[in-house]
Formats: structure tokens, C-alpha cells, sequence
């Protein structure tokens, strides 16, 4: 059975950039890098608990036309906190918005253009509750 998702695998056009971003902004700690020839390609992120969020060096510039993968999500405890002090750092963080889920979110994008959304769930929202969304609304 699964237990729990392990870790999410992203590109960085840029290794070095895409680590101070998810340590020096996120706050992130890394967890061991990856090397091949003695040259460093990717790390792993420590994203809570067992979760992990994998990098790897992109051996070419990323076409976004329609990913796959649209975004990952890091809950928080506290998303006015994160975003005050992620906006002090100068990174630009979206407004923040109750989604159709009961969740408070806001967006970020890393140096490489991977979509992050930081999500604070409330008691009312649908991944506790199980209440649909209803998306037309």
C-alpha cells in the first residue's frame, strides 16, 4: 500500500541559483547532493518529515507549452508569515486567496519557473472534510 508521497523530481537551469533559492528563501535544509564525474548534478530537499523534493541540473532550457506536472504544493504552518518574509527576501508571492478547497494559498516560482504553491489548510478545508469542490462556481 502506499504510505506517502516521497519526493517530487524538478529541473534547475541553474543548480547553484535553484539551491540558494529552496535554502536561503524557502528555508529548506538539503539532505545530500548527487554527483557524477565528480561534478555535482543535483541534491535532495528536505521538505518535511520523510518528504523530499528531489534537483536535478536540466541539460537544456525547459519548454513550458503544457507540462504534465503544473506545480507542487509545500503546506504551512502560517502563510502570512512565509509570505511577509519570502516578499522581505524579494521574491514575488502572488495574493493570497481562499481556494475552492477551504485552503488559504499563494504562488511562488523558482529560478527555473517551477510553480509553487504554498498552502495553509483551515479546518474547513476539503482535504479533511472530503466535501467536493465544485470548480464552475
Amino acid at each position: 500500500m502506499i504510505k506517502r508521497l516521497a519526493h517530487v523530481c524538478i529541473g534547475a537551469t541553474d543548480l547553484a541559483e535553484t539551491e540558494r533559492f529552496y535554502r536561503d528563501m524557502l528555508g529548506m535544509e538539503k539532505a545530500f547532493d548527487f554527483f557524477r564525474a565528480g561534478l555535482q548534478i543535483g541534491f535532495y530537499l528536505k521538505a518535511g518529515e520523510s518528504t523530499f523534493i528531489e534537483v536535478f541540473a536540466a541539460n537544456a532550457q525547459p519548454e513550458i507549452v503544457c507540462p504534465l506536472i503544473k506545480h507542487f504544493c509545500l503546506e504551512v504552518e502560517d502563510l502570512d508569515a512565509i509570505c511577509e518574509a519570502l516578499q522581505s527576501k524579494g521574491v514575488d508571492v502572488s495574493a493570497r486567496k481562499l481556494g475552492g478547497d477551504g485552503a488559504w494559498q499563494a504562488w511562488i516560482t523558482d529560478p527555473s519557473g517551477v510553480r509553487i504553491e504554498l498552502m495553509q489548510y483551515s479546518e474547513d478545508s476539503s482535504q479533511f472534510s472530503g466535501r467536493p469542490v465544485n470548480l464552475d462556481a
